[in-house]
């Protein structure tokens, strides 16, 4: 008989991070909060941005996107991580978890390619100032956000048209709590040689693309900031990266430490701890990274509750 009409599944059960109940309990709350966090923490850094026309720059045009994607990253993952937590029904079907694990691949991506323009961006600002409104023009701006939607759906869909053509013979349990390309390639009977090597090549051409791109950006930064004689300028040359650098070294150490290693070296829980921070905890992070760390914002936000107060005594 065809192995293939034995190896079909119609859906998985993604097992999520304990079998705990009260341990479960805990996760579903702090997982809650966090994802309440982060929805409205992206959401008011957009609306912030919209409304206050100083923030209208592309800087804080690459910040909007940032808290875009943050949003629709965490929305893919959490809700389903939420529901799992509180029911003992855990299915998920075939179509849905390819769905969100294209979603995931796709956000990811682009997310690494937004952070590599915001790098740029920063570049440009501090190491050819008076080129920068040139340069930084509207068109180059809204053409560095297409390229980084467009290779995150390019990496996307080659990345789940490989793994979609698996074929799953003795289990359908994912010792997981999201659809990512790990735990089911441990579930397929397929060699699975193939796709490993393609989806590190994905991977690693991402992370190291992006990655290279902010490294070489903030080493001319570095060398640029140095030869600032004045403390006061170079405090304020380095505060506007600070914000962007801190983010950036919390979403690439968690990705590279999963991602770029061999599978064999996967290990359930750590893997899973460093998911977390990617998936739920980061998109929650990046808002008060950017707002707390950021005096512009704090600005805007003064300036838009006083014309609110003042739009208030006037009716």
């Amino acid at each position: 008989m065809d192995r293939r009409n034995n190896t079909h599944v119609s859906d998985f059960i993604l097992m999520g991070l304990t079998e705990s109940e009260e341990i479960q309990l805990v996760l579903f709350i702090i997982f809650l909060i966090i994802y309440m966090v982060s929805v409205l923490g992206n959401t008011g850094m957009i609306l912030i941005i919209h409304l206050d026309l100083q923030l209208h720059t592309p800087m804080y045009f690459f910040l909007s996107h940032l808290s875009f994607l943050d949003i629709s990253y965490s929305t893919v993952i959490t809700p389903k991580t939420l529901q799992n937590l509180l029911t003992s029904m855990k299915h998920i079907s075939y179509i849905s978890f390819f769905t969100q694990m294209y979603s995931f691949v796709f956000l990811g991506a682009a997310e690494c390619f937004l952070l590599s323009s915001m790098a740029y961006d920063r570049y440009v600002a501090i190491c050819n100032p008076l080129h920068y409104p040139v340069v930084m023009s509207k068109r180059f701006c809204c053409s560095l956000i297409f390229g980084s939607y467009f290779i995150g759906f390019t990496n996307s869909m080659i990345n789940v048209l490989f793994m979609s053509r698996l074929d799953f013979c003795n289990s359908n349990v994912i010792h997981h709590f999201f659809c990512d390309t790990s735990p089911i390639l441990d579930l397929s009977c397929t060699d699975t040689h193939g796709v490993e090597i393609m989806i590190f090549i994905l991977a690693g051409s991402t992370l190291m693309v992006s990655l290279i791109t902010i490294s070489v950006s903030y080493l001319s930064i570095l060398a640029t900031v140095l030869k600032i004689s004045s403390t006061s300028g170079k405090r304020k040359a380095f505060s506007t990266c600070a914000s962007h650098l801190l983010g950036v070294t919390i979403f690439y150490g968690t990705m590279i430490f999963t991602y770029l290693k061999p599978r064999k070296s996967y290990t359930l829980g750590k893997d899973q701890v460093a998911s977390v921070f990617y998936t739920i905890v980061i998109p929650m992070l990046n808002p008060l990274i950017y707002s707390l760390r950021n005096k512009e914002v704090k600005n805007a936000l003064i300036r838009l509750m006083q014309n609110r107060e003042d739009s208030r005594q006037l009716n």
